[in-house]
């Protein structure tokens, strides 16, 4: 009598299938890496696209890189010669004073503005809350160049708008008034106008829809306790909507020091660069405008060094809030 051989369950040829605590473990280490192989691509792509530059002006920063190397000679390293040149510049550090300044003063007033326009639409009625925003949407989308261009005209001293009004309100001084030539404040009081109103509505329709999210009886109830409009505005909704304010200020900040296109193209009409540079205009007429890639490299990552000291706090803030873990 011949022995019957035993079927696996796999069928003929199968490997025995692996015991229980073995596919159990297996499924745990693959939930495990889940979320890294998922960020696997978009860290690849966001590597390529901005790390590649980054390295490759890390690099040039350390180099004599200028029109020559454009046609193809070697740039050779000067370590740290670009950076010494930068720091002993007197010029560098009037850009950078002048720059900090305008920076916060345009970043502070946008915020005041903004804040001030989210509160009044809140207070106003259905109708004219629809047409703020529509005008502040319509404000947002408005071309950089288009609103610098639109701001050119109202401030001409020929023809603008503004020192109509001036005149006409019996100042006689500006009469031919030259807002981009005068001084470099007249300059920058015309850029900060300019950037202010184009960064305004998304810093008022962002805090808006930060208020729309406050609870309306915890508002009533500070207000039959008898507090008044700024005491519920300091004490109870602007502690709420907080971590919105900070994250706008960051960004505020980021944008106003790095701000390029609405100087470049006031600096069009204003006669003198070196009068009203600010760091991203002085890097420009560094590099693009006079050839020398290795120190405009320099400048950029001074620059950057700087947005990362300002914005550091803030952003150590807001991961103790527990809004970026």
């Amino acid at each position: 009598m011949t022995a019957q051989p035993q079927v696996l369950p796999g069928g003929a040829g199968s490997s025995p299938a692996p015991p229980p605590e073995r596919r159990a473990g297996s499924s745990r280490t693959l939930v495990r890496l889940t979320p890294f192989l998922l960020l696997l691509l978009p860290v690849g792509l966001v590597a390529l696209a901005l790390g590649y530059p980054l390295w490759r002006q890390v690099v040039m920063s350390f180099q004599e890189f200028g029109l020559a190397q454009q046609f193809g000679q070697p740039p050779e390293f000067v370590w740290l010669s670009n950076y010494t040149a930068i720091l002993s510049d007197g010029y560098f550090w009037t850009v950078t004073a002048r720059s900090l300044v305008f920076t916060a003063a345009c970043a502070a007033a946008t915020m005041f503005v903004g804040v001030g326009l989210a509160v009044m639409m809140q207070r106003v009625t259905a109708a004219v809350r629809v047409l703020l925003q529509v005008v502040l949407v319509f404000a947002w989308a408005t071309p950089v160049i288009a609103a610098v261009a639109i701001w050119k005209l109202m401030v001409d001293h020929r023809h603008g708008v503004v020192n109509a009004v001036l005149v006409t309100l019996g100042l006689e001084q500006f009469q031919g008034f030259h807002w981009l030539q005068e001084s470099t404040g007249t300059f920058l009081l015309v850029a900060g106008t300019v950037i202010v109103w184009a960064s305004t509505p998304l810093v008022a329709l962002a805090t808006f829809a930060a208020l729309t999210q406050v609870d309306d009886s915890v508002v009533e109830a500070a207000q039959l306790d008898g507090a008044g409009l700024l005491r519920r505005l300091r004490y109870i909704v602007l502690p709420i909507i907080k971590p919105v304010l900070i994250l706008l200020a960051i960004l505020q900040v980021i944008w106003d020091l790095r701000v390029f296109a609405q100087i470049y193209s006031l600096q069009q009409g204003a006669g003198s660069s070196r009068a009203t540079n600010l760091l991203g205009t002085y890097i420009y007429h560094t590099g693009i405008g006079g050839g020398n890639y290795g120190m405009a490299s320099a400048l950029a990552m001074v620059m950057l060094a700087i947005l990362v000291v300002l914005t550091w706090r803030y952003v150590r803030l807001l991961g103790k809030q527990g809004d970026l873990t």
